[in-house]
Formats: structure tokens, sequence, C-alpha cells
């Protein structure tokens, strides 16, 4: 199984608002950058369209590593997502979980490949977050 670095980041502009994200796909030496926007969105939204977006890019199961400085996305594919599953995708109250579908798509995507995630914190000088985030904001702004 190849073993890939993904690095994901979102960004919004008001939340919600303007909304952007982007992706670094790393195997051994090469390097893919993917980008998005959307006009109304969420932080959130955007956090998990970036490791979709990035995971769907992927040909063949692969182990990934994960870097995202959202705890929303790491503890949702760590901790939260096979109890969403067994609820029918509601959380702890009972109420339909927010990106259902895009979680949804993750889950399925969780299948295929061994996604292992890893929190960095934000804004913290981690030269593949800092680039993301920075891409993510730029994407954001071009649709303002």
């Amino acid at each position: 199984m190849k073993k890939v670095q993904i690095f994901a980041d979102g960004a919004c502009l008001g939340n919600p608002g303007a909304g952007g994200w982007c992706a670094i796909l790393r195997y051994k030496n090469k390097e893919k950058i993917i980008k998005g926007s959307k006009k109304q969105t969420t932080n959130n939204e955007m956090e998990l369209t970036a490791v979709l977006e990035a995971i769907k890019k992927l040909k063949e199961p692969c182990e990934v590593e994960l870097y995202c400085d959202s705890k929303y996305v790491i503890n949702g594919i760590s901790k939260w997502i096979e109890n969403w599953v067994k609820n029918n995708w509601k959380n702890s109250s009972k109420n339909e979980i927010a990106n259902k579908k895009l979680w949804q798509e993750l889950y399925k995507l969780k299948k295929v490949h061994k996604i292992n995630p890893i929190w960095v914190k934000g804004h913290s000088g981690h030269k593949e977050n800092e680039l993301c985030d920075k891409i993510a904001k730029e994407e954001a702004k071009k649709i303002l």
C-alpha cells in the first residue's frame, strides 16, 4: 500500500461566508496542490472539503497521513464517525450531524484507505499548513 501525506486546510471570510480550501498531496518527492472555493459556506465545511477532495484524488487504496488543524475534522474521523453511523448520522443530542453528506462520503473513503489523522496547531509555523491556509484564504477572497 502506497504511503501518502495530505495537508489540508479551509478558510471562511465570515462564518458563514465566502470560503476556500486547499490541500497538498505528497507521495515520495512529488507534490500536487489542489484548491477551490464556495460562495456561502462555513469554515468546517471548507476544512472537510479540503480533506475529501484530496482523498478523492487517490487512484488506489493508500495509507494516508492526514495533517489538519481542524479538531472538528480530526475528531470526526478518529472519534465520532463510527458513532454517527451507528446512530443514523445523528449526534449525541439526537440531531442530524452538520455536513452529513460530506461525512458520509468520507466514511466511504475510510473503507478504502487507511487514514491516520494528525492534528497540527494552526498558525504555528507548520510549513504545509501555513501554505494551505494562505491558498485557502486567497480562494475565498477570489469570490467576494
